[in-house]
């Protein structure tokens, strides 16, 4: 008997299921979905449309969905960015969908309510978050864009989107350092062990899978440890950490709550009654 596709990946449920799964499995019906990006900052993306459900992953602003399902205020959907399938609340969303020009480029920023340090700020901005610029303005030598709802964001703060921060993403990740840690996080306000990667990877104009199970199953080439490098990762059950150099790694961690530096061989003493010894090293291309 054939496995059922990935739920984390994979639309489908008794009564619907995306389009795309027409044939490999059994729905009431199909759908193909309808656009709608992230207006709220930050959306977390559950397993079901229950605010006490853990938070599986999620969206960030102007981030695109295909919306599968809305009912009782939450929406059913797909990401555009990595595939996640989850709900979230339906007012995180918006339909009106443009194309995004830009991208944030730091961990952390705020859309502000004009063109000025100054002015207050409308609402905060993750690494990650996708804008529509319309236009830009210089104030006392600072740059700013305008977006398309009015508010001004720092221009030196974004990258055109399909730019590239640095061509080194560990460099990336060292940003993220004393970020706190959040189970299913995916922002510069809170994320986890596998999101720093994918995040860290993205601004160095590389792609990730979201959860460290999919990044360990093939995210790169697999490597030894005696070879382990800069750039490599180690995986433990349920873990990733990002080696900073041959003998240090950076990685979101339960044990200091944050993005911490630590040495390998400490916290593979450290971890072992938990997640034993690591399951695997890979050197992403």
């Amino acid at each position: 008997m054939n496995a059922q596709p990935d739920r984390r990946l994979h639309a489908y449920r008794p009564d619907l299921a995306e389009e795309a799964l027409r044939g490999s499995v059994t729905a009431g019906h199909y759908v193909a979905g309808t656009p709608a990006r992230l207006s709220a900052p930050v959306a977390s993306l559950r397993p079901r449309p229950d605010e006490t459900a853990g938070i599986d992953t999620q969206v960030l602003f102007g981030e695109g969905v295909r919306v599968l399902d809305r009912a009782d205020g939450w929406a059913w959907v797909k990401s555009d960015f990595d595939g996640y399938v989850g709900y979230l609340p339906e007012t995180a969303l918006d339909a009106t969908v443009t194309p995004a020009t830009h991208v944030v480029a730091v961990p952390r920023t705020f859309a502000y309510t004009g063109p000025d340090l100054r002015t207050p700020t409308a609402f905060a901005l993750s690494i990650g978050s996708r804008l529509t610029v319309v236009g830009d303005s210089e104030t006392r030598g600072t740059r700013y864009f305008t977006l398309e709802g009015g508010q001004s964001v720092v221009a030196g703060h974004c990258l055109p989107v399909g730019g590239t921060a640095s061509d080194d993403y560990v460099a990336i990740a060292g940003r993220f350092l004393e970020t706190p840690y959040l189970w299913g996080g995916r922002s510069g306000f809170g994320l986890d062990c596998s999101a720093l990667v994918q995040l860290s990877m993205m601004l160095a104009g590389k792609s990730a899978p979201r959860d460290s199970d999919m990044q360990a199953a093939g995210l790169g080439t697999p490597i030894e440890r005696e070879e382990l490098r800069r750039g490599d990762l180690v995986f433990w059950k349920g873990h990733v950490a990002i080696m900073e150099d041959e003998a240090t790694i950076i990685h979101a961690n339960g044990h200091t709550m944050s993005v911490a530096r630590e040495p390998l061989a400490d916290a593979i003493e450290r971890t072992g009654y938990l997640y034993q010894q690591p399951t695997g090293y890979r050197r992403p291309v």
